[in-house]
């Protein structure tokens, strides 16, 4: 795993903990930060000793305080272009990831904070988590997917509303809106909530966890069919080692033993 000095990463009986490190700066995203979130990335994938990765904000209070003031203000209309299409580049490789991805949110998921928040998978809170896009508040928008993942999992009224607004939501208002799975007391139960899920979701054949990633994206593509892509997937687990595993164990009465081939 890449060197970090923000992103504190522990690989744990195939768990990747990642947990922003900037807890003095509400866990901002800063340049820097978002660099080594893209490096880890570019890695996951690929390593095999990682199943799944849960993606936390150090400290009770914040689990992302959105983008680095101080770096935005100085943003001109060129370089603003490549500073949202970077952001949205490594957020997409979150959410293409075939590994599963759980945000663990604690405090506010601000900004930038909730976009990287919406680009994984699955996001479980604890109760003081607040959500919002308060981008407006400073003449600008979400740069990095906000817009379109928000949109995509809570609807265009309250999407409209939030963006337009700059307002807060909390943690039990994001779960009736699905923006979260769960919604627990603590982050300790919310990390133990994350543990319980990437369990179970380890105990399955990871080619089709990486193949219902890839399915379930292209649902907003409008380039692409999805149910094509779903009947190729199909065909591609079929002829894995862990689709022969798998039917194997279940006509034998046993648990499956999947190596990911």
């Amino acid at each position: 795993m890449a060197e970090s000095r923000n992103i504190l990463s522990e690989n744990k009986d195939g768990i990747l903990y990642l947990t922003i490190n900037r807890e003095p700066k509400l866990n901002a995203l800063d340049f820097r930060t978002l660099q080594e979130i893209k490096n880890i990335f570019n890695e996951v994938n690929d390593n095999k000793s990682i199943r799944g990765v849960i993606l936390t904000g150090a400290g009770e209070k914040s689990f992302a305080a959105g983008a680095d003031i101080n770096e935005i203000s100085e943003l001109n209309e060129l370089n603003a272009r490549k500073f949202s299409e970077s952001g949205q580049e490594i957020f997409d490789l979150i959410e293409t990831c075939h590994k599963p991805v759980i945000a663990v949110i604690n405090g506010y998921a601000l900004g930038g904070g909730c976009e990287l928040a919406m680009a994984c998978h699955i996001r479980i809170a604890s109760a003081n988590a607040m959500f919002g896009q308060p981008e407006v508040n400073l003449g600008i928008i979400p740069g990095y997917g906000g817009t379109q993942r928000l949109t995509r999992i809570i609807g265009k009224g309250k999407s409209c509303e939030l963006l337009m607004t700059g307002d807060m939501i909390g943690a039990e208002e994001a779960k009736v809106y699905r923006l979260v799975n769960h919604v627990l007391p603590t982050k300790e139960e919310a990390m133990a909530k994350a543990e319980e899920i990437l369990h179970k979701i380890m105990s399955k054949a990871p080619l089709a966890i990486g193949m219902i990633v890839d399915c379930i994206n292209s649902v907003y593509e409008d380039r692409e069919n999805g149910y094509q892509i779903e009947a190729n997937s199909f065909a591609r687990c079929v002829k894995s080692e862990d689709y022969l595993e798998g039917t194997a164990a279940f006509l034998e009465k046993r648990k499956p033993n999947f190596k990911g081939e």
